[in-house]
């Protein structure tokens, strides 16, 4: 299986809250792929959302990232980052906590390590 093939369109499904996200957190899926869990999704997170709670991110998955509007806040690295950069994350790598004052929508893009790696 594979993402579908879909011709450009207006995005039209619901904006949900993902399981255990942070409150402000919501998510539009684009495209998915069911049997390998690969995804693209819009995601925005409300003025004033703060993952502080979840403490720092790892996954085991890769994870593009690409900030449309707004700015996000790594507490971590206590740098800003703004509409317009873009990051690349492999499996395990670590990242966040994040806030965001004003708010900010983002393209997000999860595939599986073709390596098999997970993360640690």
């Amino acid at each position: 299986m594979s993402k579908p093939e879909l011709e450009f369109h207006w995005p039209d499904a619901p904006w949900t809250t993902p399981a255990g996200a942070a409150p402000g957190v919501q998510e539009q899926t684009l495209a998915e792929d069911p049997t390998t869990g690969a995804r693209t999704a819009l995601v925005r997170w409300a003025p004033g959302t703060d993952t502080s709670d979840q403490g720092v991110a790892r996954h085991g998955f890769w994870e593009e990232v690409h900030l449309l509007s707004g700015a996000l806040h790594d507490l971590t690295l206590d740098t800003t980052f703004t509409a317009g950069m873009y990051a690349c994350r492999p499996p395990g790598m670590p990242h966040g906590p994040w806030t965001s004052e004003d708010g900010v929508t983002m393209l997000v893009l999860t595939y599986p390590d073709p390596a098999g790696r997970a993360a640690p």
